[in-house]
């Protein structure tokens, strides 16, 4: 399938200027089921730690939005590991909407962690990082390698809508002339630098790199017939009934859609959770006020 798909890859000297971010950079371009696509994800800390922070970003973001934690986990002195999904960062961009699906990037995060033999794992997830990736451990081989949870400004798709917001927000993306990813963010995260937005906007030279961050929000599986319902489902019922690991939320509470109302709904579905963490005038993309978050959930695990 990949080798019929058509692809763009942003040029290296986008990222020469990124600040904050010098961390160190992998490619492979024969994951399973991917052949031909580049995949690149940062990858730094030592590979014999005994952990690993596994961090998924979320639309319309890239791994650019884990610099404020990333510092934090490598600290404590474990590996920390921050894909690209294709169509964002560093990994290649399909150029049609309708390559991008669920299951296109659940399997790629999952051949990943096959790929690096990733064990002992954190999950560190907000957006589609948490569609996703809260639904990795219904694949059994994932489930052996997770420890622990790390949620934020997330939810389960599992065939609702979550409101009138994000219907308009689906549609913007989709149908808006200028997709512009820096300002968006920046609209709920008003201490971004220019600099810091304009690192937001670097994987995309123009509009043909942009077909996965308009295509993302229209996967949400929020009908009972889209794809991702099921196994969100299946998952639901595992972080309920099965998990036995340790989480930890936080929740910046200025989100106007994945807010204190969702992660409350959210919180009651994964088993032992405490209490979360609120930040206040914490906007979606929490990670902005990551450093304090990171320093926490290593405080609760004991990792500090």
């Amino acid at each position: 399938m990949p080798d019929a798909i058509k692809a763009l890859r942003t040029p290296d000297d986008r990222f020469a200027d990124i600040p904050d971010f010098n961390y160190p950079v992998s490619y492979s371009e024969d994951l399973p089921g991917y052949e031909g696509l580049r995949a690149a994800w940062v990858d730094d800390g030592p590979k014999t730690s005994d952990r690993t922070y596994l961090c998924l970003h979320g639309e319309p973001s890239w791994s650019f939005l884990y610099r404020r934690m990333i510092p934090v986990f490598l600290a404590s002195g474990a590996r920390v590991v921050c894909p690209d999904f294709f169509g964002f960062g560093r990994s290649d961009k399909p150029t049609g909407l309708d390559d991008y699906s669920f299951d296109f990037h659940r399997d790629y995060i999952l051949r990943l962690v096959e790929h690096l033999n990733l064990t002992n794992i954190t999950l560190v997830v907000q957006d589609w990082g948490g569609l996703i990736g809260l639904t990795l451990p219904v694949d059994q081989g994932f489930r052996s390698r997770l420890s622990r949870l790390i949620v934020m400004n997330t939810a389960l798709g599992m065939g609702q809508s979550p409101g009138d917001g994000f219907n308009a927000w689906k549609e913007y993306a989709l149908n808006t002339p200028v997709f512009d990813a820096g300002n968006i963010i920046a609209g709920g995260t008003p201490h971004l630098t220019e600099a810091e937005i304009a690192a937001y906007n670097a994987p995309y030279p123009d509009a043909s790199y942009q077909a996965g961050a308009r295509q993302f929000p229209a996967l949400v599986p929020v009908a009972a017939d889209m794809g991702g319902v099921e196994v969100s489902t299946q998952a639901a019922a595992f972080w309920q009934n099965d998990w036995q690991g340790e989480s930890f939320m936080a929740v910046g509470d200025a989100d106007p859609v994945l807010g204190p109302p969702a992660m409350r709904q959210l919180h009651s579905l994964i088993r032992g959770c405490p209490e979360p963490m609120m930040i206040e005038g914490g906007g979606h993309f929490v990670q902005e006020w990551g450093g304090p978050i990171a320093q926490a959930a290593l405080e609760k695990f004991g990792d500090i």
